[in-house]
């Protein structure tokens, strides 16, 4: 079997695991999608899976052209009043936790086993929980997600809104299996952004211009590698895309490991 395209040779399968929990951190225009068909995909499993949804925002009509939410209020608690009367006859656990990820409290959202799905816009928050899982958990599967949005970049760089990509930090037994968020991304390593916790009211509400449909393509990314890694298919570390260019490819990074494998060198 080629390790690199598993997916060509074998039906896949997806193998929920007994206790499954999954954390959604970021509920905003990609997350909010994520987290609606994540539900449904985990209420048809029958497997006693467990949900949360975790954001410390609200949502607030000016957000309106980039996010789908019947009422105001924080993200988590919407999301899950509007979610539970979908999976109410399933065996799923759908919790929210109306907080912001922070040093304080990750050790009590995220745990040994999670798979986590980070949606934030951010990335402080992202090297924040990538480095809490490389640090304090022996196993975990984290999947993170974002897109540029459309604004002027560094050294005269115009983003224009259609780029995004998807990462993978697997941890086995305390062993990295595939490499951190921050390891081949120094926007990540050394963040110029800040956590929203650390951000005045102007920043909070001057935002990046998002494209709905990027965010779309994020959301099928992040859901897409999710579904891969229950299948035991998983073959890149990171995926990049771009809508106007109509390309989706993995990133040449070191693949993760498959289960018995030592981890590839960078």
């Amino acid at each position: 079997m080629n390790p690199l395209a598993p997916a060509r040779d074998r039906l896949l399968q997806p193998r929920i695991p007994p206790g499954l929990s999954v954390k959604i951190v970021g509920l905003g225009g990609v997350g909010g999608i994520v987290a609606r068909y994540l539900a449904v995909f985990l209420a048809a499993q029958r497997a006693g899976s467990r949900l949360l949804l975790i954001d410390g925002d609200c949502f607030e009509p000016s957000n309106a052209s980039r996010m789908l939410f019947g009422s105001g209020g924080n993200k988590a608690a919407v999301l899950q009043a509007e979610l539970l009367p979908r999976v109410a006859e399933s065996a799923l656990t759908l919790l929210a936790i109306e907080e912001y990820v922070t040093p304080e409290n990750l050790s009590r959202l995220v745990r040994e086993d999670d798979i986590v799905l980070l949606a934030v816009d951010n990335h402080a928050t992202r090297k924040l929980v990538s480095d809490f899982c490389g640090a304090q958990l022996r196993n975990v599967c984290l999947i993170s997600g974002g897109n540029d949005g459309v604004a002027d970049g560094p050294a005269g760089k115009f983003h224009r809104g259609t780029y995004g990509n998807v990462q993978i930090f697997l941890r086995r037994d305390g062993q990295d299996i595939s490499p951190s968020l921050a390891q081949f991304h120094p926007e990540i390593a050394q963040p110029a952004d800040r956590h929203p916790l650390e951000r005045n009211c102007t920043e909070l509400v001057t935002t990046v211009p998002q494209i709905v449909f990027t965010n779309l393509l994020v959301a099928t990314s992040i859901l897409g590698s999710f579904w891969l890694y229950l299948c035991d298919g998983l073959h890149y570390s990171e995926v990049a895309f771009d809508l106007a260019d109509a390309i989706m490819r993995p990133v040449p990074l070191p693949r993760p490991a498959r289960e018995g494998e030592a981890p590839a060198e960078p």
